[in-house]
C-alpha cells in the first residue's frame, strides 16, 4: 500500500503558490499596479533567491506555459477569420517591421559591448520579442483589446508567435553552416510538410468536426463532459503544433480561431477560462522564480544599464514605427510601452542557442536575467505611462471604443435574452421588427438550431452560471431579458443579473402569481405572468362577442389590468415588511379584483364536497 504521505506531497507547493498570490496579487493592484507585476513579485519571493520555498523553478514551467496556451486559445476565440484578414497589413507589415528593426537595434548594441557576432543575433532576436502574455494580461485588464492601439499591439505579437517557427529553423543553420544545412535539406522538407500537414489537419477538424462534436456533448447535458471537451481541443490542438516543431500556443490560437463562429463559443470561453486564469498566474510566478538574484548582483552594473536601455529603445521603436503604419503618436506610444519587455520565447529561444554552440551558459544566463528584469519593469513603466498620458475623460472614450469595434458588432448587442423557447421567440421577433439584434443565449441544442433561422446571435450556454452570462456581453447590455420556462431557474438567474449587472434594466418573464411577488422581491425592473396578458385579451374578446361594446370591454380590461397590478404592488410590500405568511408555510391565493355580487353555487355533488357544502 502507498504511504499516504505520497498523496499529499503535492499540497505544499500548491499552499505556497495560492498563498503567495493571495497575499502580492491584492497589495499591488491596491496601489493601482498590474496584477502581473504582482506576480512576478510573488514568484522572486518564493524561488530560490528569495525564500526558496520552491527549489527548482523548472519543475512548474511545463505546467505554467500552459496558461499562455489558454489566453491565446481566447483570443482566438474573439477573432474571426475575416476580422484576421482585414489585420494583415498590421500583422505582416507593422509586426515584420518591429521585429526585424528591433532584432537589427539590439543585436548591434550586443554586439558594440563585446558579446560575438553569433551570440548577437541571437541576443537581437530574443530580446525584440515582447511578452505576449504580459502585454494581454494588461490589456484586458484595462478592457483595451478592440480599440485601435491593442488591435495594433495584438498584430505585432501574433506575427512575433509566427516568426518563432522559423527563428527556431534558422538557429543550427547559424553554427552548422551552409554545408551542413545543405546536406539535411531533405530533413527539413519532410519537416516543413509535417507541419503543413498538421495545420491543414486542424483546420479541416475544426471546419467540419467541432460543431458537430459539441453538438452531440451537449445533448448529453453534462457540464464536466463540456468542460473535458474543451480542454481536450485546445490541449489537443497545442500538443499536436509542439510535435511537428510548432509553437504550442499557435495552436491553441488556431483551434479558437476557427471556433470563434461557433455557437458554442461562449460556453466553451466560460469553461477554459477559470484554467486560464490560474495557469497565467503561475506563468508569470514561475518567470520570478527563474531571475537569480545573485547573478543580477553579479553584473548589476551591465544588467542596471541594459535594462532601461532596452525598455526605452523598444518604447521609441514601437513608437515610431506605429505612427508610420497611421496611429496617431499617443497610440504608437501606448503600444510601445505595452511591447517594451522581453518576451517568454527568450526563455526558449536562449537555451536552443547555448546547445548550438552559439553563446555560452554565462552569457544566455545574463540575458535571460536582462529578458526577466524587463518583464518585471516593463509593467510598472507602461502603468505610469499610462496614468501619465491619459486623463480620465479620455480614458472613458478609449474604453467606449470597445463597442464600436467589437467583431461585427458581437460585443455591442443592447438586449441580451435568455432562453429562446415559445416566450423567447416572440420576444426576439417583436425586437427584429424594429432592427434591434439581440444575443441569445439557450442550453437547448434545437433552439440554437432554430434561432439560426431568425439570423440571430445564438450561443449554446447555460444561463444559471455568472461566467457564461459575462462571455456573452452581459456586462455591455443594455437590457437583459429572462424568458426560461422553469421557475427555479428564472429566479436564480434574476439574483445573479441583480446582483452582478446593475447597468442592464431587467426584463423577467413570470410563472405565476406568486413567482412574479417573488421576482418583484428581488428586484428586477419588469415581470410580465405568461398567461397573463392573453388571458386578459382573451377575456376582452368574449366580452364583445357576447355584445358588449368594444370601447367598454376594453375599459373593463384596463380597469382589471390596474387592480391587478395595484394587488400585486400591494402583496409585495406586504410580504417584504412582515413576511409572517412565508413563514408559517402560507401561501399567496387568487383572490378577486373586485367585489362579487353573489355566493358561489356548486353545481355538483362533488363540487359541494370540494366546498365544504352540505347536501342539498
Amino acid at each position: 500500500m502507498a504511504n499516504p504521505a505520497s498523496h499529499v506531497s503535492f499540497l505544499p507547493p500548491i499552499l505556497t503558490f495560492c498563498g503567495a498570490a493571495v497575499i502580492a496579487v491584492p497589495i499591488f493592484r491596491f496601489f493601482g499596479l498590474s496584477a502581473v507585476l504582482g506576480y512576478l513579485a510573488a514568484g522572486i519571493a518564493i524561488g530560490p533567491s528569495g525564500l526558496s520555498l520552491v527549489g527548482d523553478p523548472g519543475t512548474v514551467a511545463t505546467v505554467a506555459e500552459l496558461g499562455v496556451v489558454l489566453l491565446l486559445f481566447i483570443i482566438g476565440l474573439e477573432l474571426k477569420l475575416s476580422h484576421l484578414w482585414s489585420m494583415k497589413r498590421d500583422i505582416f507589415g507593422l509586426g515584420f517591421a518591429q521585429m526585424a528593426i528591433t532584432a537589427l537595434c539590439l543585436g548591434g548594441a550586443a554586439l558594440a559591448i563585446g558579446f560575438g557576432p553569433k551570440a548577437s543575433v541571437v541576443i537581437g532576436i530574443a530580446v525584440a520579442l515582447s511578452a505576449t502574455a504580459i502585454a494581454l494580461q494588461m490589456l484586458e485588464e484595462r478592457n483595451d483589446l478592440q480599440t485601435p492601439y491593442g488591435q495594433r499591439s495584438f498584430a505585432i505579437l501574433l506575427f512575433q508567435d509566427l516568426s518563432v517557427v522559423p527563428i527556431l529553423a534558422i538557429l543550427p543553420l547559424l553554427s552548422s553552416g551552409i554545408a551542413t544545412a545543405e546536406s539535411s535539406i531533405l530533413e527539413r522538407l519532410l519537416a516543413a510538410g509535417e507541419a503543413a500537414a498538421a495545420i491543414a489537419a486542424v483546420v479541416l477538424v475544426g471546419r467540419y468536426g467541432l460543431n458537430p462534436f459539441f453538438r452531440i456533448l451537449a445533448r448529453t447535458g453534462s457540464r464536466e463532459v463540456m468542460t473535458a471537451s474543451a480542454l481536450l481541443v485546445v490541449l489537443g490542438a497545442a500538443l499536436l503544433m509542439e510535435e511537428v516543431g510548432l509553437s504550442m500556443a499557435m495552436g491553441a490560437f488556431l483551434a479558437g480561431l476557427l471556433l470563434a463562429e461557433s455557437n458554442f463559443r461562449h460556453q466553451l470561453e466560460a469553461d477554459i477560462e477559470p484554467f486560464r486564469g490560474m495557469l497565467l498566474g503561475l506563468f508569470f510566478m514561475s518567470v520570478g522564480m527563474s531571475i537569480d538574484l545573485a547573478l543580477v548582483q553579479r553584473q548589476w552594473t551591465l544588467l542596471a544599464l541594459a535594462a532601461p536601455l532596452v525598455i526605452a529603445g523598444k518604447t521609441i521603436l514601437i513608437t515610431v514605427l506605429s505612427r508610420l503604419f497611421g496611429a496617431t503618436w499617443r497610440e504608437g506610444l501606448r503600444s510601445g510601452t505595452l511591447l517594451c519587455t522581453a518576451g517568454e520565447f527568450a526563455f526558449v529561444l536562449l537555451p536552443v542557442a547555448t546547445g548550438a554552440g552559439l553563446m555560452s551558459q554565462g552569457d544566455a544566463q545574463t540575458v535571460t536575467a536582462l529578458a526577466a528584469i524587463t518583464m518585471l519593469l516593463g509593467p510598472v513603466f507602461s502603468t505610469l505611462v499610462e496614468r501619465a498620458l491619459l486623463s480620465r475623460p479620455e480614458r472613458a472614450e478609449a474604453s467606449g471604443m470597445v463597442d464600436l469595434m467589437g467583431q461585427e458588432g458581437e460585443l455591442s448587442s443592447r438586449v441580451l435574452v435568455i432562453g429562446f423557447g415559445r416566450f423567447g421567440q416572440i420576444v426576439n421577433q417583436v425586437l427584429l421588427s424594429q432592427n434591434i439584434d439581440a444575443t441569445v443565449i439557450d442550453s437547448n441544442v434545437e433552439r440554437v438550431r432554430d434561432a439560426a433561422r431568425f439570423g440571430l446571435k445564438i450561443y449554446y450556454g447555460d444561463g444559471t452560471r455568472l461566467d457564461v452570462l459575462r462571455a456573452a456581453g452581459a456586462e455591455k447590455a443594455e437590457m437583459i431579458c429572462v424568458c426560461t420556462d422553469n421557475p427555479e431557474t428564472t429566479e436564480r438567474i434574476a439574483e445573479i443579473i441583480h446582483g452582478n449587472f446593475p447597468n442592464a434594466r431587467s426584463f423577467v418573464r413570470a410563472f405565476d402569481r406568486i413567482h412574479a411577488v417573488r421576482l418583484l422581491k428581488i428586484g428586477i425592473d419588469y415581470q410580465i405572468r405568461e398567461t397573463f396578458e392573453s388571458a386578459i385579451v382573451f377575456g376582452r374578446s368574449a366580452l364583445e362577442e357576447l355584445g358588449v361594446e368594444a370601447e367598454t370591454a376594453a375599459g373593463a380590461a384596463l380597469d382589471v389590468r390596474k387592480r391587478d397590478i395595484a394587488r400585486l404592488f400591494l402583496q409585495k410590500e406586504i410580504g417584504a415588511s412582515y413576511g409572517t405568511e412565508l413563514v408559517v408555510g402560507a401561501r399567496i391565493t387568487p383572490e378577486p379584483l373586485t367585489s362579487p355580487t353573489g355566493k358561489a353555487k356548486a353545481l355538483s355533488p362533488e363540487t359541494r364536497d370540494i366546498l365544504g357544502e352540505g347536501a342539498l
